[in-house]
């Protein structure tokens, strides 16, 4: 009797424990499928309300934006890992080499953008040769080939898209070679070493030059045509005296000094006009520098008349830029800094030297007079003068 009764409260027991464990196995099952479907169904809702707001905005009248392509990636609305901003690519000059002092800026290459330049010592060492160089903003300086100092004094020239070199050595000889220092050939003999630099054509075809008398002192000027065989000059029938000669990049107006100002005369020597507020007990100026492509502009080194007109070789420093009908100055955006140096390039554009703190900097500007960009010049030109803007 006790051992039937035991065995019935022994099977009670156990089908109560089983039913326990079932009904939470059964909770915790509905609660998870509740769960699930909870999130099924809020993501249906917001596919139906995205629908709805698509479809709305597709036949909403006077729609700003047009619809996307449909093969544009489509964006999830799932939150993104967090993480730091990719950093946006710079175009600043800072970050090449010459980089511009603080404030400088990029460069607009719509507007302009710098060519070679040309280097040469700035002063007399005394030393037999001294090396061409070259540089070109964003890059390092080029090392080129050695010429006599006489030619860095007075008569180097650069063709106009920086591949030949022609100048005059201590025997008055006029050569030309490759900016390398090869192809190096002789195309006159008896050339004036000073008073008229190798002037190059736009072209770099023809060189003015003048010519020494066998008597002393100096003769005619002639046009050379350095691709003929025979080396053919077309002489001048007139004999400005004038000085440091300029030609313009669109080929007609050759622009030389005087005895206190600049004249401006036609390929053929055929005298034009005057620069006009020059006088000999006024403003003077020795040196003309670089002169616009059309020769509308001219920028030179500009001093009151003080004793004699100075040394014949030529000064490639600059303090002004004239309009060359007006006489009247150019503005430059220096940005209270002094200007150095100025040469005008074939695009219409200007770079200009400045002195910026224990060096220099070139800047580049546009037809309007804008600053287009500022780069710092390596500090190994720092004892050197810009020759050439080209290209």
């Amino acid at each position: 009797m006790n051992d039937q009764r035991l065995r019935l409260d022994l099977t009670a027991l156990a089908d109560e424990v089983t039913s326990v464990d079932l009904r939470d196995r059964t909770l915790r099952t509905s609660r998870r499928l509740g769960i699930q479907r909870a999130v099924a169904t809020s993501a249906a809702a917001l596919v139906l309300i995205a629908a709805a707001t698509g479809t709305a905005l597709a036949i909403r009248p006077n729609q700003s934006p047009n619809p996307l392509p449909a093969d544009t990636p489509s964006v999830t609305a799932s939150p993104s890992p967090t993480r730091s901003p990719s950093p946006t690519p710079s175009t600043s000059t800072s970050e090449v080499p010459g980089a511009p002092p603080s404030g400088g800026s990029s460069a607009d290459t719509s507007a302009g953008q710098f060519g070679k330049l040309f280097y040469g010592p700035a002063e007399v060492t005394g030393a037999e040769t001294s090396n061409l160089r070259s540089w070109r903003p964003g890059s390092n300086p080029v090392r080129l080939l050695a010429l006599p100092e006489i030619a860095f004094k007075g008569n180097v020239g650069v063709s106009s898209d920086g591949q030949r070199v022609a100048w005059v050595d201590n025997s008055n000889d006029l050569f030309v070679s490759d900016a390398d220092g090869s192809d190096k050939h002789l195309l006159r003999s008896d050339v004036d070493p000073y008073c008229i630099t190798a002037v190059w054509s736009p072209d770099g075809r023809q060189l003015l030059f003048r010519e020494l008398k066998a008597t002393g002192g100096s003769g005619r000027f002639g046009v050379l045509d350095t691709r003929s065989a025979e080396k053919t000059v077309r002489w001048w029938s007139s004999e400005p005296a004038a000085c440091h000669a300029l030609w313009s990049a669109d080929g007609q107006t050759i622009a030389m000094n005087t005895d206190t100002g600049v004249t401006l005369y036609g390929t053929d020597g055929t005298k034009r006009r005057v620069l006009p507020g020059f006088s000999p007990d006024g403003w003077r100026t020795n040196d003309v520098v670089s002169l616009s492509p059309d020769g509308s502009r001219i920028a030179l080194l500009r001093h009151k008349a003080v004793g004699d007109a100075g040394d014949v070789a030529r000064d490639l420093r600059v303090n002004v830029v004239l309009d060359t009908r007006s006489g009247k100055q150019v503005t430059l955006p220096l940005g209270g800094r002094t200007v150095r140096q100025v040469y005008f390039q074939s695009d219409g554009s200007t770079v200009v030297r400045v002195q910026a703190g224990s060096g220099y900097a070139v800047l580049l500007v546009d037809e309007d007079g804008k600053k287009v960009s500022e780069t710092a010049e390596p500090a190994s030109l720092k004892d050197m003068q810009i020759l050439a803007a080209v290209g």
